[in-house]
């Protein structure tokens, strides 16, 4: 155990001392480093930049979204007090709860002759079993068991 962590501490300081004088002996450390410097620089004004242009489109659209949303209500006070202004007739009110009630309760079904697909094959005997039973074809497969 004790020459296993001899060998990596030995280890660890050889790649230390490569790294060191690898990283010194290069010739235009300092020269890499400005450029490097100038780019993270240049990164982080563009960055900022970014961020302002979102900061700036995220406003616009919320100042957007409050005009579109002033304009849908003046709309909507407008189309209800026409609606109370025009329409004085209590009969027709009356008959339109009545409908919007029977439409409700019935279920809002289709008087257009069209069925929604069923999951499932209708039978087309009464007497034999749908294929949603829990022996539906049981006894085909008995059957064939018996064959074998």
């Amino acid at each position: 155990m004790t020459t296993l962590i001899l060998i990596a501490s030995a280890t660890l300081i050889v790649g230390l001392v490569i790294g060191l004088l690898v990283g010194r002996s290069g010739q235009s450390t300092s020269l890499r480093q400005r450029r490097l410097e100038q780019q993270i620089d240049e990164l982080r004004s563009e960055y900022t930049r970014y961020q302002a242009q979102v900061n700036e489109h995220f406003m616009e659209s919320a100042h957007m979204m409050r005009r579109l949303n002033d304009v849908y209500r003046d709309i909507n006070q407008h189309m209800a007090r026409g609606a109370n202004r025009l329409c004085h007739d209590e009969d027709w009110l009356d008959e339109l709860e009545k409908q919007n009630d029977t439409a409700r309760l019935a279920g809002h079904k289709n008087d257009d002759g069209f069925e929604p697909p069923r999951d499932y094959a209708p039978r087309s005997d009464p007497k034999e079993k749908g294929t949603l039973a829990e022996d539906f074809g049981l006894k085909e497969r008995q059957a064939e068991k018996e064959k074998n």
